[in-house]
Order: C-alpha cells, then sequence, then structure tokens
C-alpha cells in the first residue's frame, strides 16, 4: 500500500542503507527529519513502501511467552524460513500505544550477542539494527525485560529485502509480551497447546559444543574441561524435566553440580506414561576438539501426538551448577504436522543449587534454593562470563533437532523421502549355517542388548569377522547376524509371565566418603495375564565405595563417568573413563587422586591375510584419449610358496572419464534448387540444408546452410507491338478464362495459381528455424499487368523450443 506512513523503526532503517532519494525520500523530507527534536525523530518523518502479510519472516521470543517477568532476560530471535533471506532489520521494544517519538516510550533494553551481525543504531541507541547489509537468515539478541509497572509491550521488526519493506502491526513480525503477575510466579509462561498430528516421528539430536577457551578465555579450566552425558527425554505437557522460573528437581541438581545423568534417568523413566523415549548421549572429554577428530554426540527419540514434547540438559564441567539445555521444545506444528528441523544456539543457565562464581568455586550450597534462570554477563564481577557494559554471553553450544522418519497415517500431508518411511521389524527366519569350508571365521561375539527397551519388537545382533576366503568363486555368508527380541522382562511366548522394564541405572553412592550402598529398580509393564501376581525382583542394592580415605587430607571426587569407546577396532585396544575433583583436602594439601583411569579393551579378532602381497600399481593410462574407457593396476604376489594358494585379486579394471570427445557439426543433404524468381532476365534460386547434429565440445563448426546462383530465363521483350498485342490475346482469352474454373489453382485478379506447396523442411532442428512454401503462376490473362500477377512465397517459423 502506498503512501501510508512506516512505522519509526522501519524508516530508520532505510535512511541508513539507502539512499532516501532512491526509495522515495525528498530533500524537504530529509530536511524536516534532521531539524526535528523528537526522539529518534529521523525514523518518525519519512515514508516509503509498506507490505503486509508477508509469513516468511519471524520474529520468536524464547519459549514463546505471553508475558515476560521484569528484569529478566530473554533470547529474540528474527529469522526467514528457507528460500527467503533478508538484509537489513530493525527491532525495537515499545510501551504499548506508544509511538516512539519519546525516550520514555521504550521499553527494556537489547543487548548485543555477535557484533558482526547486530549493532545499535548511531541515531537511536535503544533500537538494534544489522552491522554490515548482507544476505541472512537469522540474528539473535538479548532483550531485558523492564521494571515492574510498565505493562504490555510490544516487540517489533522490519526486514530490508533489497528495496522492499516488510513490516507488521500484527502478525509474525510483532510480538506482544505483558507483565506477568506476582502472584503467578513460577507458572509456566505459556499453556502448550494439544498436538493434533497424527502417527509417530523419529527425530535425531546432535549436539555441537563451542565452549573452549579460544572463544571463553577468561578463567577457562584447562584440566577436566567437559561436558557432562546428555540426559532428557520425549515427554507430554503433563511433565516437566526443567524450565526457567521453575526449581531444580534431585536429578537436575545431580546433573548440574556432579554432572551425572543417574538420579535424571531414574526420574524421567518413573514418568513412564508422560515419557515416550529416555534422550542418552555421552561424556566429551575434552570439552572441545575439531569435528575431524571427533563425532559430535547425537542420541534418536520418537514423539506422538501426546509426547510431543523434548527437553534434555547437559553440564558444562567444571562449574557450580552451571548447564545448557532445551525445555519442552514442542515438535508439533499447528497445522497437524511434525517439525522438520530445530537449530538452536544455547547459552548457560543456573539450577540455583549452589552459589559458586566460577568454574572451580568450591561447594557453597544455596540455602534456600533458588529458581533456575540464565547467566548474564552482570552476574559478579569474578564470573568467566562477566562483562561490565553488560553485553550478551558469548554462546556455548548449538543443538540441531532434524526430523528422519516418520511412521503411520500422517494428517499432514507433505512428500517424505522413500528413506523417510520406518518400517516395522519383522522377525525373519533363520537357516541353519551353510557356511562353505572355504570361509574361515572368528567365533561369534555374544549377542548385543536389544534394540527396543519396552516391550516393542527389537532386533539384537552379534558378529564374527572373515579371517581369510580360500575360494574367491565362492562367496561367504554375512558377517552379522539379527535376531528378534524385546526388552528386558518382557515375553511374547508365555502370557503367564510378569512383563518388566528394563534396570534403571544404579542410584549414587549414599556416602561421599567410604563405603556405602546404591540401588536401582525396575517397575512391572504388564502382569500375567491370569491376574497372578509378578514376584520377580524390583529392586536390587549393593555396596559401593567412593573416597575410600576419608581423612582431612583426602580428597572427593564425583563417580566415574562412562568407559570412552575402545581405541581399536578389532584386536586389543585401551579404554578411558574419568571423574571429576570434586572438593579439595580441607587441610590444604595436594590432592593425589588419580582423575583418569585406563584398562585394556578387547574387540573382535583382527582380519589377517592369507598370503603376502605387494602394493598396488599406479593406474596405466585411459584406453582412450577421450570420453569413456577403462584402465588397469596389478600388485604380485611376494610368497605364495610359504603360505600357500592365493586367490586374491591380483589386477583392477575400472572405468575413466576424459574430457569429452568433440563432435563436428552433421548437416543434412541440399535440397533442389528451387525455380528462378524471375520469370525473365536476371533473376536468382535458392537451395537448403538443415542442421541434423551442432557441433559440442570443440568440434567443427558448421558451414553455410543457404547458397543461391544467378539464374536467366529469357530477355524481357519490351516492344510497343508485341505488348499491344499481348494485350488483344488478353482479352479475347479472358471470356473463356471466366467460363470455366479450374478447380487446382486460386483465381487472382488477372491470373490463375497453382495450389501452394507443401512447406520445407526446418532449417534448424531446435532454437528457431524457418520453413518455406510457394505458388507459381500458372496462367496470365492478357489483360493483366505483369506486376499484379507474380509467383508468391510464405516464410513461416518452426522449432522454436531451446536446444
Amino acid at each position: 500500500m502506498m503512501g501510508r506512513h512506516l512505522q519509526p523503526f522501519a524508516l530508520h532503517f532505510l535512511a541508513l542503507t539507502f539512499p532516501l532519494v532512491a526509495l522515495g525520500f525528498s530533500d524537504e523530507t530529509l530536511e524536516k527529519a534532521t531539524k526535528s527534536e523528537g526522539y529518534c525523530s529521523r525514523i518518525l518523518r519519512a515514508q516509503g513502501t509498506r507490505r503486509e502479510g508477508y509469513n516468511e519472516f519471524s520474529l520468536r521470543v524464547e519459549g514463546d511467552p505471553e508475558f515476560y517477568k521484569p528484569g529478566n532476560n530473554y533470547r529474540v530471535t528474527l529469522s526467514a524460513a528457507t528460500p527467503a533471506y533478508f538484509r537489513g532489520f530493525t527491532l525495537i521494544a515499545l510501551k504499548e500505544g506508544k509511538e516512539g517519538d519519546k525516550e520514555e516510550d521504550h521499553a527494556g533494553t537489547f543487548q548485543i550477542i555477535d557484533e558482526e551481525e547486530t549493532q545499535f543504531m548511531s541515531n537511536c541507541p535503544v533500537a538494534v539494527t544489522e552491522s554490515t547489509p548482507r544476505r541472512r537468515t537469522r540474528i539473535h539478541v538479548f532483550w531485558t525485560a523492564p521494571p515492574v509497572g510498565t505493562g504490555c509491550v510490544i516487540l517489533k521488526a522490519s526486514i530490508v529485502q533489497k528495496r522492499i519493506i516488510y513490516f507488521q502491526d500484527e502478525g509474525s513480525l510483532t510480538k506482544k509480551l505483558c507483565e506477568q503477575d506476582s502472584t503467578f510466579e513460577g507458572v509456566t509462561d505459556k499453556p502448550i497447546l494439544d498436538c493434533c498430528a497424527c502417527g509417530t516421528a523419529k527425530y535425531r539430536l546432535t549436539f555441537y559444543g563451542n565452549w573452549s577457551e579460544k572463544t571463553h578465555p577468561k578463567d577457562y579450566p584447562r584440566r577436566a574441561n567437559h561436558w557432562s552425558a546428555i540426559i532428557g527425554g520425549s515427554h507430554s505437557k503433563n511433565y516437566v524435566l526443567w524450565e526457567y522460573g521453575g526449581y531444580a528437581s534431585e536429578g537436575v541438581k545431580q546433573v548440574a553440580e556432579l554432572g551425572s545423568p543417574v538420579k535424571m534417568e531414574e526420574e524421567i523413566r518413573q514418568q513412564s506414561d508422560e515419557v515416550l523415549t529416555v534422550i542418552k548421549a555421552k561424556a566429551q572429554w575434552p570439552a572441545w576438539q575439531p569435528l575431524n577428530v571427533r563425532a559430535a554426540p547425537s542420541a534418536e527419540f520418537s514423539v506422538d501426538r501426546t509426547r510431543h514434547l523434548m527437553s534434555f540438559l547437559t553440564m558444562l564441567g567444571p562449574s557450580p551448577d552451571w548447564n545448557v539445555g532445551l525445555s519442552a521444545e514442542d515438535l508439533c506444528t499447528k497445522d497437524c504436522g511434525w517439525v522438520q528441523k530445530v537449530v538452536q544456539d544455547l547459552i548457560p543457565w543456573d539450577a540455583g543449587t549452589d552459589s559458586g562464581v566460577t568454574y572451580e568455586s568450591p561447594n557453597k550450597p544455596t540455602i534456600p534454593q533458588e529458581k533456575i534462570r540464565p547467566l548474564t554477563s552482570l552476574d559478579h564481577p569474578q564470573s568467566p562470563f562477566y562483562d561490565p557494559e553488560g553485553g550478551s554471553i558469548a554462546v556455548v553450544a548449538r543443538v540441531v533437532i532434524e526430523r528422519i522418519a516418520r511412521k503411520g497415517e500422517q494428517c499432514n500431508i507433505i512428500p517424505d523421502n522413500v528413506d523417510d518411511i520406518v518400517a516395522d521389524l519383522v522377525p525373519e527366519e533363520k537357516e541353519e549355517d551353510d557356511t562353505p569350508e572355504t570361509c574361515i571365521y572368528s567365533n561369534w561375539s555374544p549377542w548385543s542388548a536389544c534394540s527396543s527397551s519396552t516391550c516393542d519388537k527389537g532386533k539384537r545382533m552379534r558378529q564374527r569377522m572373515l579371517k581369510a576366503q580360500l575360494d574367491l568363486s565362492v562367496p561367504c555368508p554375512d558377517t552379522q547376524d539379527f535376531q528378534p527380541c524385546m526388552g528386558p522382562g518382557c515375553s511374547d511366548e508365555d502370557g503367564s509371565t510378569c512383563m518388566m522394564s528394563e534396570w534403571i541405572t544404579w542410584s549414587p553412592c549414599t556416602v561421599s566418603c567410604g563405603m556405602g550402598m546404591r540401588s536401582r529398580e525396575r517397575y512391572v509393564k504388564q502382569f500375567p495375564d491370569d491376574g497372578s501376581m509378578c514376584k520377580v525382583p524390583t529392586e536390587e542394592t549393593e555396596k559401593c565405595i567412593v573416597n575410600e580415605e576419608c581423612s582431612p587430607s583426602s580428597c572427593l571426587v564425583t563417580e566415574w563417568a562412562e568407559w570412552n569407546e575402545c581405541s581399536a577396532s578389532c584386536g586389543i585396544g585401551m579404554k578411558k573413563r574419568h571423574r571429576m575433583i570434586k572438593m579439595t583436602p580441607a587441610d590444604g594439601s595436594m590432592c593425589n587422586t588419580e582423575t583418569t583411569e585406563v584398562e585394556k579393551c578387547m574387540m573382535p579378532e583382527c582380519h589377517t591375510i592369507p598370503c603376502m602381497l605387494s602394493p598396488w600399481s599406479e593406474w596405466s593410462d585411459c584406453s582412450v584419449t577421450c570420453g569413456k574407457g577403462m584402465r588397469t593396476r596389478q600388485r604380485m604376489l611376494k610368497s605364495a610358496a610359504e603360505l600357500g594358494d592365493c586367490n586374491e585379486e591380483l589386477e583392477q579394471v575400472e572405468k575413466c572419464m576424459l574430457p569429452e570427445c568433440p563432435i563436428d557439426c552433421e548437416l543434412t543433404e541440399w535440397s533442389k534448387w528451387s525455380e528462378c524468381n524471375k520469370s525473365c532476365g536476371k533473376g536468382h534460386m535458392i537451395r537448403t540444408r538443415m542442421i541434423k547434429m551442432e557441433p559440442q565440445f570443440g568440434g567443427a563448426p558448421c558451414p553455410e546452410t543457404v547458397q543461391r546462383k544467378k539464374c536467366r530465363i529469357r530477355k524481357c521483350l519490351r516492344g510497343p507491338g508485341l505488348e499491344k498485342r499481348r494485350w488483344k490475346e488478353a482479352r479475347e482469352k479472358r471470356r473463356s478464362e471466366h467460363a470455366k474454373e479450374d478447380v487446382d489453382g486460386e483465381l487472382y485478379p488477372g491470373c490463375k495459381m497453382r495450389p501452394w506447396t507443401a512447406w520445407s523442411e526446418c532449417t534448424k532442428l531446435c532454437g528457431g528455424g524457418i520453413q518455406e512454401r510457394f505458388m507459381t503462376v500458372k496462367k496470365r490473362f492478357k489483360s493483366t499487368q505483369f506486376t499484379s500477377c507474380k509467383d508468391k512465397k510464405e516464410i513461416r517459423a518452426c522449432n522454436v523450443h531451446p536446444c
């Protein structure tokens, strides 16, 4: 809609990014803007193009709250949906009903996260804009809510894409937040809507830690820096793992302070009706390594209509009680579908259970316990995240959640890839072992754990190594074997047995020093069909020892983390596990407790080659000089006499591709010469040919496709006696010509024409050619003027489609 006034935040951005005249700004407008004494006046006095109703851009406050808590920090994200993008933007927060021309009209304060992406406006410091105009799809800032009594606040964004401005007074680029009443503190900001999606969806969570000495240099702990094991679950809205403004459970506390997921997993599994999948991934020691050295940890989980939320957390250690994670991330869309992908940058939050302010602060329990809150750069001068100017905390991690499959009938019909369909596992009937004698294997490994931890169908696997293949013409069977199974305590054969859950991980030791007890438990998933009671044990206990020495000179340490993967893929390797020093000796002495433990690990036997061969030679030259050909390489048998017959491959052949061979232009034969274009005197006639194949890859170009040559029929006679006689003959014949009609020709004034010839072949196969046809004079009446009765020619375009 042209000619309407833009909101202030949108207009100022235009004034900064583009020449004002180019966008319809006049010198007079600019002069008025400059002279105005109002706050952010240059924003108010401009005019431009306004567009509404575009949903490819969105403004989001993390957690999608409807209320704000005075003084709290909120992450604000401005994003564009693929394939859209934006070059510039403006973001501002106004009190409801205010225009923004006065300083007191603005509410709260923004904090810059990435100075390369965002900055405050030079002449309107309460507004945020881009640092440099370029293509972008997402920006983040923090917004600190205003003090008590401010009322409702309107967050507004404008988008500049090329020279088009998008902004809205209502819709996806405007967010209204009202002040939360103090009587409702601790209550979830926004009720989670019911999910209307059908079937189930499967997701993969991948965690990318970015906390390193390079990104967070202040007081970075060079020893024992790590991310604890990831723990979480997909759950319903009736269960909350953790949330801002809530209190940490005992499970959250143990993750936050000790990095131990044991209690948290126990709490999650106790909510079996509200939880669909427990999410677990291994700890990372050290906290950061390049992705080509160590893959990012990941875990898969599923969601359904009732359990469509996802939460997780992991501790950054060492730290008092600092974590990162997501809380109640909704993977169900309003359109009754499943979210395709979620990418979220993470900053640390405080669990409210320990009052330490540095990475390695001694234990200092927070009494009474405080609420979970995000860390800020103004928490404490000794904090590693402290910034006296109140800047934002640099991102410490990123989580990517991608949908990898959907199962069952879906409400929202969006085409999936073939790989996006999850098939039910069907038990496979195994035949007797028919391993040929020429295939030499290692022994089978033990069966793996079942892929299903519930009473749903799953599979378990065992494997063996192929040590030698004595006859290459006889194929060897697979080295893996699968068998259908169900989770622990489940059976589909005996209806009189109890179906039990798997054992929950061992609880922490009951003491922090010396010998104590630990326990684990499981629960009945299904009672016997005959109604009898279950007599299988649901709880186990055992002794445990933590910190054997309990003197003032001893160290207090955490429990051991899980073992890392074996360093060898076959044969004998090494594996490690770690633990952290929880408290140094009270007497100030050195702590000599081991924090790393190493032991041997045994993998399947390594594959051995029954004969010795030389390395492969270099590949030969390609068998052709252009196009597709073949090349070979060889190796030599070095010691067949000592090791017996060797059936290993000694020569390999593979395809090779060189630049395409040149293809010359190819043409049809010449057509016949056309008739002379004159009935007397000097004229010309033509012949044509068509291009059958355009030249390619440097082939010879096409020669001419049209030729013409001179022709001479007879000399034109112009004597007056002859001309008079011809006119007389024409008049004498006219009567007879009008009396009879020749159906083979067409009549034109003063002459009879032959029918049109057929159209000639097109001069080109593609890219636009021409066709011709001719009509020649069959008979001229004597009274006819020569210029009005002559041969006719038509031309038309053909094969206009592109090559």
